[in-house]
């Protein structure tokens, strides 16, 4: 078939291709990002030693109290909303965690504090964990 329909361009058959940087940096701090220049924020935060990051306390979130964490986490949240361009997306992924029994809902806690810094709330995903060392347990109480 040859019609015009179906013809494609060059930049169709051979897009440009995007070649995105990486830098290794600190999400409270960032200066080296002019302002409204991201397209999308997805991140995962260090929180409650959860997750081993690194063997140095200095600077890993994941080993301060909830306070201090969410404290350190509006400065992450106010650089995020600085550098994101207007209209544009920020995903973060957190769990809620648990201490003597009772669930913390460190979510919730991380929520206001985007809202704070200016965010708005367009959606709100659960994600439903298994096979973890709790998993039972609070299907059964439940």
């Amino acid at each position: 078939m040859d019609s015009p329909q179906l013809a494609l361009t060059e930049d169709e058959i051979h897009p440009q291709t995007y070649e995105p940087e990486l830098s290794v940096g600190d999400a409270r701090n960032l200066s080296l990002l002019p302002d409204n220049s991201m397209d999308l924020i997805c991140a995962h935060p260090p929180y409650a030693n959860i997750i081993h990051y690194t063997d140095s306390k200095e600077g890993d979130l994941s080993f301060l109290d909830i306070d201090d964490f969410l404290k350190e986490m509006s400065k992450v949240a106010r650089e995020s909303f600085r550098v994101l361009k207007l209209g544009r997306q920020c995903a973060i992924l957190i769990g809620d965690m648990r201490r003597k029994k009772h669930v913390i809902p460190l979510g919730f806690k991380l929520i206001n504090v985007y809202l704070d810094a200016g965010f708005k709330l367009r959606e709100l995903v659960i994600k439903r964990q298994h096979n973890c060392k709790t998993t039972g347990f609070w299907y059964a109480v439940s």
